[in-house]
């Protein structure tokens, strides 16, 4: 078990060329840390491993995200979240988070992995105002009222989860050409 810190309305900095990456048995308790992910969450390696992921979350994660998170991985699916950790300094950091799925020579689950990179900015105002929503929704009426308000902003825009995470978090303006024009030489 980790202490919890009291949490502060201030962000962690990293690079965002750091890129932040963790293993979990199938209960979900840490296996692996990279160095990156000590750097940035503010413990060590001994402090991390087996002990529940979800001890880093932050107070503003809606528990939605964790139950759709959950859902899909136990079901043998990859998924991806746009995540809110608190350190152990009671700082925040928002990451893009892609989990994948390992299974053994039996098909059975074995362990699951997580890459993150940083959140840009955009990225960050979009899903906070959304977890916000389902926070609140949260409180009212629970798990049900949370995922319910995230299937509600997901029919107004006419998208699945996966379609809005897709968009959301694509590379913007300058960069996304760029990026368009370099896979446009490479084919």
């Amino acid at each position: 078990m980790i202490y919890r810190p009291i949490v502060l309305n201030k962000e962690v900095e990293f690079s965002k060329k750091k890129f932040i990456v963790s293993k979990t048995d199938i209960k979900g308790r840490i296996t692996f840390v990279n160095k990156n992910f000590c750097d940035v969450s503010g413990y060590t390696v001994a402090e991390l491993i087996g002990v529940e992921h979800s001890a880093l979350s932050h107070p503003d994660m809606p528990k939605a995200i964790f139950y759709m998170i959950w859902k899909s991985l136990q079901a043998g699916m990859e998924i991806s979240a746009v995540t809110k950790n608190l350190s152990k300094s009671g700082k925040y950091y928002w990451l893009i988070t892609d989990l994948l799925v390992e299974k053994d020579a039996k098909g059975d689950l074995k362990t699951f992995s997580s890459f993150n990179r940083i959140a840009p900015d955009h990225v960050c105002e979009v899903i906070e105002e959304l977890y916000k929503e389902m926070k609140l929704a949260e409180k009212k009426d629970g798990l049900e009222g949370s995922l319910h308000c995230l299937e509600i902003f997901l029919e107004q825009r006419g998208v699945s989860y996966n379609e809005f995470l897709e968009d959301l978090v694509k590379p913007k303006g300058i960069l996304n050409v760029l990026i368009n024009n370099f896979k446009r030489v490479l084919n």
